[in-house]
């Protein structure tokens, strides 16, 4: 819960990092008067995303919600369609289903990643005909890409990779961001890079993602004069964003090595600590370490809760595992597909109640990290 203690004290879970040339191509952008939601750094991001994650165009959009519904859109999925999602997750990966009418049904973790489950998959694919798959990369982690795709191939249902979480990530050498027919990418605040805000949605169908530019810029016609056949949005991000984002891109790497100091300083500090472990590193691909995640096991004596508020009191800001969509009260009443084949227990549940995100802000300095590892060791012991 928020606290009177004094903000520019606190360390924080993950703000943005400024420390590039955000002012300088912000300032570009205002000066060329190209502060719209068209101009060179929007192209620019475009096609600097595009190629790093090795597909081949993009669309540029004001959040990575946005990407995520035009996604939906380009699947074809209509209202009355059923699309599985990832339950452990933010509700940005669930809401754009709404959106469409569509009915979602929640798929458990596998307890390893943290990330979608492909024996509950593969139960939902049998159980259900949907239309589409939102996988979720969760926490900077790529889920295990080679079970969930083949199973996916076998019943003809599109992949959507919300990749919000991991950007720079990689799964088996292949980047996050490449592995769904559609692919969705986050800016927010406090992501690993920002541009303020926005998103983006990649593809190697290019006539796709020309699409969904039309569609993130109200659908208008190319008429002398203001025509719309279709439905539209007023999605497109602004040239201001997507410059500061492109002087984010350029530290991505940078940010990828601070997060892993952050997370390994973290490993290390609890090893010898019983009853606290960090989220495994799947020997499978390379996380971005986006959020350093940690959980309490079976035989804790203590809970997350306990080091959240033990941190508060000290104005360090800590936060609950995402809660599963198919506990939420929003999400009441719509289906849920466990790991477990007796559906009697759930991953994602045991997850949230067992785990913690840990500050993972790359300001943070050494000193910082050291005062958030000693009230964690105070509490544990």
């Amino acid at each position: 819960m928020p606290n009177n203690l004094p903000v520019e004290n606190r360390i924080f879970l993950a703000r943005p990092d400024i420390r590039g040339n955000e002012q300088e191509y912000a300032a570009d952008a205002i000066a060329s008067n190209w502060v719209t939601t068209l101009g060179p750094y929007v192209s620019r991001l475009e096609s600097e995303i595009a190629e790093f994650v090795g597909v081949k165009a993009a669309c540029a959009t004001g959040g990575g919600t946005a990407a995520l519904h035009l996604a939906l859109k380009l699947a074809e999925v209509r209202r009355g369609d059923i699309v599985l999602c990832s339950s452990l997750t933010f509700c940005a990966s669930a809401n754009p289903i709404m959106y469409e009418g569509a009915i979602p049904i929640f798929i458990d973790s596998e307890p390893h990643s943290y990330n979608m489950s492909s024996k509950a998959l593969e139960r939902a694919l049998k159980q259900y005909q949907p239309k589409a798959v939102i996988v979720v990369d969760l926490y900077g982690q790529s889920a295990d890409y080679d079970a969930i795709l083949e199973l996916c191939r076998q019943h003809d249902v599109v992949v959507i990779e919300d990749a919000a979480e991991a950007l720079g990530a990689t799964y088996r050498g292949k980047p996050c961001g490449s592995f769904g027919d559609f692919n969705v990418v986050s800016f927010n605040g406090n992501k690993i890079i920002t541009s303020s805000g926005g998103g983006m949605l990649l593809s190697d169908n290019e006539a796709a993602m020309a699409k969904a530019q039309f569609w993130a810029t109200q659908a208008r016609e190319p008429a002398r004069h203001y025509e719309h056949k279709e439905v539209g949005y007023n999605y497109r991000l602004s040239n201001v964003s997507a410059a500061i984002g492109c002087a984010q891109f350029e530290k991505l790497d940078q940010r990828i090595a601070d997060k892993k100091k952050l997370y390994q300083r973290y490993e290390q500090a609890f090893a010898d600590i019983d009853g606290i472990e960090m989220l495994p590193a799947c020997d499978y691909g390379v996380s971005n370490y986006w959020l350093s995640c940690a959980r309490m096991t079976t035989d804790a004596t203590k809970n997350p809760l306990d080091i959240i508020e033990a941190l508060e009191q000290a104005n360090i800001e800590a936060r609950p595992i995402w809660k599963p969509m198919h506990l939420q009260p929003v999400f009441a009443g719509y289906d849920f597909v466990s790991h477990y084949e007796d559906d009697s227990t759930s991953v994602s549940e045991e997850i949230f109640r067992n785990g913690l995100c840990l500050p993972s802000d790359t300001t943070m300095s050494d000193d910082d990290q050291t005062r958030v590892i000693d009230i964690i060791r105070g509490v544990m012991q």
